[in-house]
């Protein structure tokens, strides 16, 4: 299974990024209501909240041999390429108009100026954000990777999870947690290692130490930790936390990691050359759907669409056209800046 490609994990990946763009788009956020909320919505925000955490768990996972091997060297190689388009698409979305309407109306530099305003506001979360919202993942993933890899170098691979767990804990108490401890955080703990670390180190030790779980216990671990998650964020509105906003909590790993089992259990799943080819465009779609999105929700306000329409096709149409301009960028000599 270590030597030939595990199609499951592309099937993992493709399911991922259909549940970032689902958070993103936010389809039934308005409504049905029930009891004043939309929970149906609210509901699929929460239940797709395992994309991120398995993506770093993948990317642990096949780390692994290279960076027990190669720390230093593994990280600089896949460092780098990843910086690279990080700081593109950060001027992208820093360029971009997000308000069509306010250019028309106003002027570009109106529109502009309040986004650049609110990223100036908080510089050190910025940094570790960049342009936009969802590029956090990419300084996550090299904050966890180069922690692990330091442990590496060092030979204190035994010390990646308990590391990683503190690291985890930290970061709730001061995120998620914040109104139950009063911990304080020079930075949103999304964002940098606090949680990439755990999610990566679990891929990590999985190959590291050769760990399998029966399909029954995968399936366990999952849905306990979905539901634990969501008996969480459910939990914290009595806080005055909305349900939606959180992107990890307690049972969050476990979910995540049953999910990833199950998945390298079923080894051949989705074993197909459409999704072999498709997970090549991942990053990608990842990269550019928000800007994607961001453009429909202008031209579904010309068009005044509204309500359940925009609900059944926002997530489509985004991923549908993400995964075309991947591939056209793909043929362009823009794809060595943008694109690894």
């Amino acid at each position: 299974m270590k030597n030939s490609r595990i199609t499951s994990l592309d099937l993992g990946r493709f399911l991922a990024i259909i549940a970032v763009i689902i958070i993103h788009c936010a389809p039934l956020q308005v409504g049905p209501l029930i009891g004043d909320q939309p929970w149906l919505g609210m509901l699929l925000n929460q239940l797709s909240r395992f994309a991120v955490p398995l993506f770093f768990i993948i990317s642990g996972y096949f780390l692994m041999p290279k960076l027990v091997g190669e720390p230093l060297e593994t990280l600089k190689k896949y460092s780098a390429p990843l910086l690279k388009i990080w700081l593109a698409w950060s001027v992208i979305y820093l360029v971009i108009p997000f308000n069509l309407g306010t250019v028309v109306e106003e002027s570009y530099l109106a529109e502009r100026m309040g986004y650049w305003d609110y990223l100036l506001s908080a510089p050190l979360n910025t940094l570790f954000e960049g342009g936009m919202v969802h590029l956090w993942f990419i300084p996550g993933l090299i904050c966890g990777t180069a922690i692990i890899a330091m442990l590496c170098h060092y030979k204190q691979t035994h010390i990646v999870l308990p590391l990683a767990v503190i690291l985890y804990v930290y970061g709730l108490m001061a995120g998620s947690y914040h109104p139950v401890f009063g911990l304080e955080a020079p930075i949103f703990t999304r964002n940098g290692p606090f949680f990439s670390t755990l999610m990566i180190a679990i891929g990590f030790e999985v190959r590291f130490r050769n760990i399998s779980v029966s399909t029954a216990k995968a399936a366990y671990m999952l849905l306990a930790g979905m539901l634990f998650h969501l008996y969480e964020a459910y939990y914290l509105v009595s806080y005055d936390m909305f349900f939606v906003e959180h992107d990890f909590l307690v049972g969050t790993p476990l979910w995540a990691t049953g999910i990833f089992f199950l998945l390298l259990n079923k080894p051949q799943l989705g074993n197909t050359p459409r999704l072999t080819r498709l997970s090549k465009d991942i990053l990608g779609i990842y990269l550019c759907h928000l800007m994607i999105f961001i453009y429909l929700a202008n031209i579904f306000a010309i068009l005044e669409l509204e309500g359940i329409l925009i609900d059944i096709i926002s997530v489509p149409l985004t991923f549908i056209i993400s995964l075309l301009l991947t591939r056209l960028i793909n043929k362009t000599p823009l794809k060595h800046v943008l694109l690894r």
